[in-house]
């Protein structure tokens, strides 16, 4: 059988990754497995008290918060597997997750990235993810399927190539990760995996969900869902990912429609609801992408802010 490497990254969660450790060990029953877990810069340093806990396994300690990118990419650097399993801490494993998931890279070699169905953690019948469309890159837009639906197995058919895998739960085949590095890292949180499997696409391989594996999402416990740190790089980052991965052509046509239509309507609704400072934070996404190129690893947003 294919190793796995399970590779999760904490930031100031020391109870919810413990939950995750747990559920895997709780649920786990394939074998060679590895569990790698990336302390993040946590304001406390949870990994003298986990290797107690936890001995079997590999613990990392980083001093600075690396961002999503850069704290799952100093866990692949330590991992042995033939696949590559990365899941968020705030996630919590079903009976032969990791199996399902692997038997599929095993029976279909020309996927290089998978990701089970996701269901809320805290509405465990209501679907977060069965997929995704492809992206239209003139808008920057794409939907996430079945979300916020309840799973009565409606899209179970949809298993096989989808538009992108989730960041929450993602496996990867190593031969795929090898032919085009890890992570991107200049986008610190969001839009890191659409990029990464744009990639592995035009290395040749397939982007696949499997709705026949389950994980359960509690879904935005580091960041929050309605922080102007959020709306910040969810901006700056849509932004960045078509300028990375479109035509000359194509990213004037986005400029023309997020400068013209989405700034406007996104302000309207920010002063609509009370919501301040967000005007600020959105001119500043746009700004960003003004004056930096696409590699920039510059986040022109503080990191002492992230908490």
């Amino acid at each position: 059988m294919k190793s796995v490497s399970v590779i999760t990254v904490n930031f100031n969660q020391a109870a919810v990754t413990e939950a995750l450790m747990d559920s895997i060990f709780n649920t786990n029953t394939y074998s060679p497995l590895e569990l790698i877990v990336v302390d993040n810069g946590s304001k406390t340093d949870p990994v003298p008290a986990w290797q107690m806990k936890y001995p079997g396994v590999k613990f990392i300690r980083s001093e600075t918060n690396l961002g999503f990118a850069g704290g799952n990419n100093l866990g692949l650097a330590e991992a042995s597997g033939d696949y590559l399993f990365f899941v968020n801490n705030d996630t919590e494993f079903t009976t032969n997750l990791i199996g399902r998931l692997a038997k599929t890279l095993d029976m279909h070699p020309m996927v290089g990235m998978v990701s089970p169905k996701i269901r809320y953690y805290d509405r465990p019948d209501v679907l977060q993810y069965a997929g995704y469309t492809k992206m239209n890159y003139f808008t920057g837009r794409n939907k996430c399927i079945g979300q916020n639906e309840k799973d009565d197995g409606q899209y179970d058919q949809l298993t096989g190539k989808t538009g992108y895998v989730h960041g929450a739960a993602m496996m990867l085949r190593g031969e795929a990760v090898s032919s085009t590095g890890g992570m991107p890292e200049m986008y610190f949180l969001y839009f890191e995996e659409y990029d990464w499997c744009e990639q592995i696409r035009r290395a040749g391989y397939e982007i696949w969900v499997d709705m026949q594996a389950l994980i359960y999402h509690k879904e935005s416990i580091s960041v929050g869902s309605n922080s102007q740190l959020k709306e910040y790089f969810m901006n700056r980052n849509r932004i960045l990912f078509i300028r990375r991965n479109c035509d000359f052509f194509t990213v004037s046509v986005f400029w023309l429609y997020f400068v013209f239509i989405v700034t406007p309507r996104n302000i309207i609704s920010y002063r609509k609801n009370g919501r301040r400072g967000f005007t600020g934070t959105l001119l500043k996404a746009i700004k960003w992408n003004m004056m930096h190129n696409t590699n920039s690893t510059n986040l022109g947003y503080p990191v002492k802010n992230i908490t």
